[in-house]
């Protein structure tokens, strides 16, 4: 951090990454990239409710000793969003020079930027939302029927219910993509093939590499933090929540997206007074915008030089 205290990048990430953004999002965060750790103050925060270090479902219960799991108390984005305030606070941080993120990590930034309109001078939303959709609910909601199914879900056990974490995240992974993505990734070509097809393996391989470094709590409760994401809630609409932010906004949308439509940002940026919208055209869908980060920084990049702001 410089004196000035003016080239602080700060990333919230999204449902299953954590505070490594420059492992996740390694297209955007790095030396000579869009956020460079030898020019930029950069932080990125374990959410509130993952396993990966905040206060989450693998921590103990004071008044029982044991792991909460299922007993951990109901959160929300907005509830992120405050931890992530006090954490600001706590570290003295007057100003955020970019506020930036993805799916989950937009919802916190947007609330972030709501409940603290001076909180950040540049607001960048990707492939996000302002509430969350009955579609995007109703993929939660089959996730966890997924974990629901698996008779230890409720045990007392880090590895509880991993069972049917591997299926949740095979059924993510169809909202996070799309037909045109496993068309071009997994067809075969083969054409006498009767079994062992790419699109099996992928699916299986997918929701073993997620068990293996995420626990079913956290995910179960996160994915309910997501369903209650709505900025209107106690603020009389979603409109006149958004009407709040005075950060130059940036909101990015993917035309292939299923999970987040791009109907959802271009209502963010039309609410929010001079935010610019772009969007991408990628057939990786959801995903796009962890992997089409050339478009995304050239994006970035126009809209500094349009704000007139240094980066």
């Amino acid at each position: 951090m410089n004196p000035a205290q003016d080239n602080i990048i700060w990333i919230c990430h999204a449902l299953t990454a954590n505070a490594e953004a420059h492992d996740w999002w390694e297209g955007m965060v790095g030396e000579g990239k869009t956020f460079d750790p030898t020019k930029h103050f950069i932080i990125c925060a374990n959410m509130l409710g993952s396993c990966y270090g905040s206060t989450g479902p693998l921590d103990t219960n004071p008044v029982t000793q044991k792991l909460y799991l299922m007993d951990f108390p109901q959160f929300t984005v907005r509830d992120m969003a405050f931890a992530l305030e006090e954490l600001r606070k706590s570290l003295g941080i007057k100003k955020i020079h970019t506020l930036v993120g993805g799916s989950m990590g937009g919802m916190q930034a947007l609330e972030w930027a709501i409940i603290n309109p001076e909180v950040a001078n540049n607001l960048m939303l990707l492939a996000s939302n302002a509430k969350h959709s009955p579609w995007g609910i109703g993929f939660n909601q089959s996730q966890r029927m997924c974990i629901e199914s698996d008779p230890t879900w409720k045990g007392d056990q880090p590895e509880s219910g991993k069972n049917g974490l591997r299926a949740a995240r095979s059924v993510a992974l169809l909202s996070y993509r799309n037909y045109d993505a496993y068309w071009h990734t997994q067809s075969e070509t083969d054409i006498e093939k009767t079994s062992h097809y790419k699109a099996i393996s992928y699916q299986e391989y997918q929701g073993e590499k997620l068990i293996n470094r995420f626990n079913c709590a956290s995910y179960y409760m996160l994915t309910q933090a997501m369903d209650s994401h709505q900025v209107g809630r106690g603020r009389g609409s979603v409109e006149s929540a958004l009407q709040k932010v005075k950060a130059n906004t940036l909101v990015i949308g993917i035309t292939s997206d299923l999970l987040f439509p791009i109907s959802e940002q271009k209502f963010i940026a039309d609410k929010i007074e001079g935010a610019v919208f772009k969007e991408i055209d990628s057939f990786y869908g959801h995903d796009g915008f962890l992997i089409e980060t050339k478009t995304i920084a050239e994006i970035m990049e126009q809209f500094y030089i349009k704000m007139e702001v240094i980066l």
